[in-house]
């Protein structure tokens, strides 16, 4: 019931009444109250005037299961929500229920992480009520050496996401960061399962640090927070829903093209490296050139200095910026 309050409340231009609510929802008016007193004590500001009804004044930033299915409108992205106040990592727990069946579209939602990980086995800080760390198990129906393209779909659509929501200047740090001020906001984790030369699923972690106000020793001179570059806070369960939207966008383009093709050119455009020097730190030797954008496959060309371009994969190559971390 906190689900279909929320979302009326948010719905109505001025008051509901206790007698609108019970009526559309088929519950008594006690239900109504006592619904709405639980809402209020999970933060949210709801008005009350007799013979007007209740109002919601203000969203309190909160992350609960009726807070994200009334902010949700995305078609199939999100439709399955599972949410924890706390757990060790979405990624865990969302392989373990895509190996329980989970369907395409699942999305895994914490409030916070004890054991959030970032590429290559990093610990990745998710401390209460600051962030939003969640992961979207998909099962999708193509060959599996297309699947590391999810991570720059992904990438587009949270960039994508934050910059109409905050109009900050989100931008992609090859392949897996966003980066806001030049500093890290955004990590993105993609983990496949396989079986024969068909994928069983995939799963996407995206953490963000939305309300955090301020990073431990060495992590601030790399990471910031929407809060940080914005100096006021985010409300973290519209931006949610503003990357399961933008995500559905981009992914039919990339499923209906079958690569990057149809999204170069705006990946392109939002990426913190074109046509900047970068250092390729390659197990085989490292080296540095001018990146000159991603190609159709997800690859990051980079120009040398004697004119040769190479074509860096995303796995064990790490791409960083000649004079900072971008």
């Amino acid at each position: 019931m906190k689900t279909e309050i929320l979302k009326m409340l948010r719905e109505s231009e001025g008051y509901l009444s206790g007698q609108q609510l019970c009526e559309q929802l088929g519950v008594s008016r006690t239900a109504v109250w006592k619904t709405i007193g639980q809402l209020k004590e999970e933060g949210y500001q709801i008005q009350a005037v007799r013979n007007k009804g209740y109002r919601l004044v203000q969203g309190a930033d909160v992350i609960t299961r009726a807070e994200l299915v009334s902010s949700l409108d995305s078609a199939w992205a999100g439709s399955n929500l599972v949410y924890y106040d706390r757990t060790d990592s979405t990624n865990t727990r969302a392989r373990q229920l895509a190996e329980q069946g989970a369907p395409h579209g699942t999305l895994v939602v914490a409030d916070s992480q004890t054991a959030g990980k970032g590429r290559r086995g990093r610990h990745w800080e998710a401390p209460d009520g600051t962030g939003i760390w969640m992961t979207l198990i998909l099962r999708p129906e193509f060959e599996p050496q297309r699947a590391s393209m999810l991570t720059l779909v992904t990438a587009l659509a949270v960039s994508d996401a934050i910059r109409s929501l905050t109009g900050l200047e989100a931008v992609i740090k090859w392949p897996n960061d966003i980066v806001c001020g030049g500093k890290k906001v955004v990590g993105i984790l993609t983990e496949m399962s396989t079986e024969a030369e068909w994928i069983r699923y995939v799963i996407v972690g995206i953490g963000i640090n939305v309300n955090m106000d301020g990073f431990p020793g060495e992590l601030g001179k790399t990471a910031t927070s929407l809060k940080l570059e914005l100096g006021r806070g985010v409300k973290r369960s519209p931006l949610v829903a503003a990357v399961m939207n933008a995500f559905e966008k981009y992914y039919a383009l990339f499923e209906t093209a079958g690569d990057l093709s149809g999204l170069v050119d705006t990946y392109n455009l939002w990426s913190a490296n074109t046509g900047r020097q970068v250092r390729v730190l390659d197990p085989a030797g490292e080296y540095q050139g001018e990146a000159l954008g991603i190609d159709s496959q997800g690859a990051l060309l980079v120009k040398c200095s004697e004119g040769e371009v190479k074509s860096v994969i995303s796995g064990e190559v790490s791409v960083r910026g000649v004079y900072g971390y971008v």
